[in-house]
């Protein structure tokens, strides 16, 4: 078990992480929601504990991050929020299951393991174009059967251009994929990750259409 934990709480959360690491798991901590998704984009985790009030950002945008990007990993919600409406929110943004504040560390550990059980085999659908093909789950990106190293934003960027396929994808579009809502107005930054993918998947990857944005080229 690789776990992360995304809590504000500090006591909490160490107490948390020492119930894990006498288990014999593996666990990181963040307390906010950005952290959680940067964390999120370059470690592969075996299921994610969630705490809904976060600073700043809800954990749902965690969520809905994760489920917007094919992501299956496991998310256990944890809130002290026991509302019935709350516990739907959780739910239907993808959650796996959910918990209520406080409760004992020995069923928090009983329901990551019955959570990671039912995660186990799932079948994520690959995104693919042409020969180049991008697993989800695994955040790995080939291209002719041979694994290409790309920077998080490279692969937000190839991401969001396969979700979108057969589409025109804005620059503005492009730069909140890649940054979030900090996303900066008028930078070239997303010239040059594009100008990266074409060097590292082929010139023809990426088509620019003048005043409107990116799309995916001719697919081979």
């Amino acid at each position: 078990m690789y776990l992360l934990l995304v809590e504000d709480d500090a006591m909490l959360g160490e107490a948390i992480c020492d119930g894990i690491r006498e288990q014999g798991w593996a666990v990181d901590r963040v307390n906010d929601a950005g952290s959680a998704r940067a964390a999120l984009i370059d470690h592969p985790y075996t299921a994610v504990l969630l705490d809904i009030g976060l600073p700043g950002d809800s954990g749902l945008t965690v969520l809905r991050f994760l489920r917007e990007r094919y992501d299956a990993i496991p998310v256990l919600v944890l809130t002290a929020r026991g509302q019935l409406s709350d516990r739907i929110r959780g739910l239907d943004a993808g959650a796996d299951d959910y918990l209520v504040k406080p409760f004992q560390l020995g069923e928090l550990l009983a329901r990551v393991r019955a959570v990671a059980r039912r995660s186990d085999g799932l079948v994520v659908p690959t995104l693919r174009h042409g020969e180049v093909v991008l697993d989800p789950v695994r955040r790995r990106v080939t291209k002719d059967g041979e694994a290409v190293a790309l920077s998080a934003y490279e692969y937000r960027m190839l991401l969001t251009l396969l979700q979108r396929a057969g589409h025109v994808v804005t620059r503005d579009e492009l730069e909140k994929a890649i940054y979030g809502d900090r996303a900066v107005v008028g930078s070239n930054t997303v010239s040059v990750f594009v100008h990266q993918l074409r060097r590292k998947l082929g010139d023809d990857l990426i088509a620019t259409v003048h005043g409107h944005g990116y799309t995916l080229g001719e697919a081979p």
